[in-house]
């Protein structure tokens, strides 16, 4: 269930910030900027949800989560194809994230 919460953090928080970068450097309508909002306190509710017992720790292991969505995004959204080292980068940010997340901890 984290990686779906991570996953869907991801999109959120792209796509608000997505609708930043379309106003300022794509020229579009600062109406742009209200769904981006909103997409961004939703990005913030749900790595809330993440079922851990410290901040930090679930942050760190979004951001393994984030870039292999990111790139994803560069894919569908921007037409633009990963190469082999964006691909390569995200899996080993992936594998750092899995760590963070499954390694066993005591009490």
């Amino acid at each position: 269930m984290t990686y779906l919460i991570y996953t869907a953090a991801a999109l959120a928080e792209i796509a608000g910030c997505f609708s930043f970068w379309a106003w300022l450097r794509l020229a579009k309508s600062p109406l742009w900027l209200i769904p981006g909002l909103a997409s961004l306190a939703l990005f913030g509710f749900l790595l809330a949800l993440v079922d851990t017992n410290a901040a930090g720790r679930a942050y760190a292991a979004y951001g393994g989560i984030y870039i292999a969505a990111s790139l994803g995004w560069l894919r569908l959204v921007e037409g633009v194809r990963p190469d082999r080292w964006d691909i390569a980068g995200a899996a080993l940010c992936i594998a750092g994230a899995s760590v963070i997340l499954l390694a066993p901890r005591g009490g």
